[in-house]
């Protein structure tokens, strides 16, 4: 059985989002390299005061090879904009950096699977790396795993969602502030995604207000 080491051996030596982004195309720190198409690493202005970080790449950000351009992304866009949020002065990206997924056949749609915690663990320091580099003013959770992995497992989104709270574990830390990913509100029944849209838009307010 091959044992991974996690991505702190595959950071450069310098730091800057260009290097990082450059360096994390040969990143074998986890498994899910061997059946992902590509690296899906960050993407916006290296000065961003938001960051917003999602689970992982899905199908689309896997073979496009950039964060959030599937449908998920679409309406994180429009919610955006109903916030009151310039999306081209947000940076975004992902907890994990790699996609991961099932398929029974070969040629046939590949299906998401949510990353497991080891996973996560391996590719944190890319996203620490990431923070680290851009220093936001205010870091935007999109769902359970992108909390979790920078508050911890006990972490729960459905309790603390639309909080301000302070990020743990870095130099100057930054505001955060929790929400639904843009994914579950697309799978909310059709007679309820108002709501459930309204609610994340009024999430994303916070995240303005925080700025």
């Amino acid at each position: 059985m091959v044992r991974y080491e996690g991505a702190e051996d595959y950071l450069p030596r310098d730091r800057t989002v260009t290097a990082l982004r450059e360096a994390s195309a040969d990143c074998r720190g986890c498994d899910l390299f061997a059946d992902a198409t590509q690296t899906v690493f960050g993407e916006g202005t290296d000065r961003a005061r938001l960051v917003l970080v999602g689970e992982m790449p899905g199908d689309r950000e896997d073979r496009e090879g950039r964060p959030f351009v599937g449908p998920s992304g679409g309406l994180l866009d429009r919610a955006l904009t109903d916030a009151g949020i310039d999306r081209d002065t947000v940076y975004v990206t992902n907890a994990v950096k790699h996609f991961r997924f099932t398929q029974e056949e070969k040629g046939k749609r590949r299906i998401h699977k949510k990353p497991s915690r080891s996973q996560v663990v391996a590719c944190k320091p890319w996203l620490l790396a990431e923070l680290d580099a851009i220093r936001p003013d205010v870091v935007g959770l999109l769902g359970a795993t992108a909390a979790q992995s920078l508050f911890g497992t006990d972490f729960r989104v459905s309790a603390r969602r639309g909080e301000v709270l302070e990020l743990p574990g870095l130099d100057d830390p930054p505001l955060a502030v929790a929400t639904v990913h843009p994914s579950a509100v697309l799978r909310v029944p059709d007679a309820d995604r108002d709501r459930a849209y309204t609610e994340f838009v009024d999430d994303l307010r916070v995240v303005s207000a925080a700025l």
